[in-house]
């Protein structure tokens, strides 16, 4: 009997790459919302006075008030390790950050497709929590 794969919990995102290519699009704020505002249930609202991305009500992504060109996204601490390890220049945290499941991205550094993958995974998070609190 064939083996039946269970994928994990936590989302892959792919690090960012370092070098472009000729012709790569880079990666800004207005790219963000594109790819925000394609995904199911979203409305864009603030957060602490910046531009942000909310899933029925929970935030997901936001702009970062006091770093230019940079992301607050919402992520697990597995992952957030993950990206942190892979990529410091791209993804980082500041000490409020360390308790919290949020990586801050620099879009500068970020591939549109890793970026396609981070704001994914990052509503898929933001929605199930959403779920799961208004079960209670």
């Amino acid at each position: 009997m064939p083996t039946r794969r269970i994928p994990s919990k936590t989302p892959k995102v792919r690090p960012a790459k370092r070098t472009r290519r000729a012709g790569s699009a880079i990666v800004t704020f207005d790219t963000v919302r594109q790819v925000s505002r394609s995904l199911p249930h979203v409305e864009e609202a603030t957060s602490y006075g910046t531009p942000a991305f909310k899933v029925r009500g929970a935030l997901f992504i936001r702009l970062h008030q006091d770093f230019d060109s940079t992301i607050v996204v919402r992520t697990d601490f597995d992952q957030r390790e993950e990206l942190l390890a892979a990529d410091p220049e791209t993804y980082f945290i500041t000490d409020h950050y360390r308790n919290y499941p949020w990586v801050l991205v620099r879009l500068s550094h970020l591939h549109p497709a890793a970026l396609q993958d981070l704001v994914r995974m990052a509503h898929r998070l933001a929605a199930s929590s959403k779920r799961r609190s208004s079960r209670r």
